[in-house]
């Protein structure tokens, strides 16, 4: 028996739930919507499948009788009562088909309608996601200015409270996705796209750019990190923070040798004079579990290879190579791994 078929299924549905990102492994109310439509087409069709693959074994193992084996010899037409029962079969499978299809539109259209009602009756955040080639970046609206929150490559939300998402691009249209919270919403300049998400259990859940934007599409990524709420007031709170002023001499070699560089025209961190906004925001970059939009893992080592060359962990990518001396890369890393 060949168990290849059966080794590449269970690879292939082992890959379904339990993975970095999966459609069916839903974290929220839009994605559970998401998950039982496509559960409910999978069984339905696979049925259909099995059916038809059934009723076409059974004709070709079935052998003609005696009538029918004359009229093959003969080429003689069916007799009109057999014809009528091929019509009445073939009407039927028409018919059958026409419904499935039919009631497969009115449930997609209602979960569609359904995701789209949601959230709007509902208090919650608003986040500003704006999608660049190739990062995203994040901003928590406020009615006070004082109260904005600005990150990058990296949402937190509280668990059970209703998000809106505000969608747009810098540059090229990219998509907003994150399997496990919701579907895809393409991000369009010059225009705002919503969504509704929201997390039903506490967990990191990674996003994606779903729409092919150029080179590094493939490394366009993002986590979502829902957190219990006060855990979330916790993480919003630090953010609100300028950062944290170096007292160790070490640190404080660092910190120059970033406001001495090309960084601060590019990038930005709270209470230095570095007050670029082309670039990603680096107030709290050491708390952000990624480099690059997903790229690398944020650590010591990864940090001090995208600063050396980001062309050869990235190529593409508009961040400017800027020189830094071999002794000054160490406090320079530990520095950014500093503004938790």
């Amino acid at each position: 028996m060949n168990r290849l078929p059966w080794l590449s299924l269970i690879l292939v549905l082992s890959g379904c739930a339990g993975s970095q990102q999966s459609v069916v492994d839903a974290a929220g109310q839009q994605s559970g919507r998401i998950a039982t439509l496509w559960w409910f087409f999978f069984w339905l069709l696979l049925t259909i499948f099995a059916a038809v693959m059934a009723v076409l074994g059974m004709a070709l193992m079935r052998r003609p009788g005696k009538e029918e084996a004359e009229q093959i010899e003969t080429r003689r037409e069916p007799s009109a009562a057999k014809s009528d029962r091929i019509r009445r079969v073939v009407w039927l499978a028409s018919s059958a088909t026409v419904v499935i299809l039919l009631g497969l539109i009115v449930m997609s259209v209602a979960t569609g309608k359904s995701m789209s009602e949601y959230g709007h009756t509902k208090a919650g955040l608003t986040i500003d996601v704006q999608g660049n080639q190739w990062w995203w970046y994040v901003r928590y609206l406020n009615d006070e200015a004082q109260q904005i929150v600005v990150t990058a490559n990296e949402i937190h939300i509280p668990v059970g409270r209703p998000v809106m998402i505000r969608g747009t691009s810098n540059d090229v249209i990219h998509s907003f996705w994150v399997p496990d919270l919701h579907g895809k919403r393409d991000m369009i300049p010059s225009r705002v796209n919503t969504e509704w998400i929201e997390a039903d259990r506490p967990g990191r859940y990674r996003g994606q750019c779903a729409e092919f934007c150029g080179l590094q599409h493939a490394h366009m990524a993002m986590w979502v990190v829902a957190e219990s709420p006060e855990d979330f007031k916790k993480w919003f709170d630090r953010q609100l923070q300028p950062a944290a002023a170096p007292t160790d001499p070490h640190l404080l070699k660092g910190q120059q040798v970033f406001l001495n560089s090309q960084c601060v025209f590019c990038h930005n961190i709270t209470g230095t004079m570095a007050s670029g906004q082309v670039a990603p925001d680096l107030t709290h970059f050491g708390s952000r579990l990624s480099i690059a939009a997903g790229t690398l893992p944020n650590n010591k080592g990864n940090l001090a290879g995208w600063i050396a060359d980001p062309q050869n962990i990235k190529p593409g990518n508009h961040m400017a190579q800027v020189p830094v001396k071999s002794e000054d890369l160490e406090p320079l890393v530990d520095y950014l791994e500093s503004l938790k």
